[in-house]
């Protein structure tokens, strides 16, 4: 499932290469260190990414997660639980913004 990344990712890749290399590197470095497991590292993101209330991340973050097989029930979960620490209202956001890319 190829999604469109934003225009303004994309001129910053193309702009700020060298940095965007940079950044590519040291979150594959972060990724891979540990032992989770694949669908726990990516749910694990995508929480941060909730609770951060960054629609841009949760967007990023489900795109990879359904690269890597995690279910939609799996990644509506992750803003079911984030009710209790961040609020029903900005659950509700984060679920609507998992829900763009199912």
């Amino acid at each position: 499932m190829a999604q469109k990344l934003p225009e303004h990712f994309e001129a910053f890749k193309t702009e700020f290469s060298d940095v965007y290399e940079a950044y590519q590197k040291l979150g594959e470095a972060c990724h891979e260190e540990g032992p989770l497991d694949e669908v726990t590292r990516r749910l694990v993101k995508l929480g941060m990414a909730v609770a951060m209330g960054s629609e841009g991340a949760v967007h990023a973050q489900v795109r990879r997660a359904l690269e890597e097989g995690v279910s939609e029930d799996q990644l509506k979960h992750v803003a079911i639980l984030a009710i209790p620490s961040i609020g029903f209202p900005r659950a509700m956001a984060a679920l609507t913004w998992i829900k763009d890319l199912l």
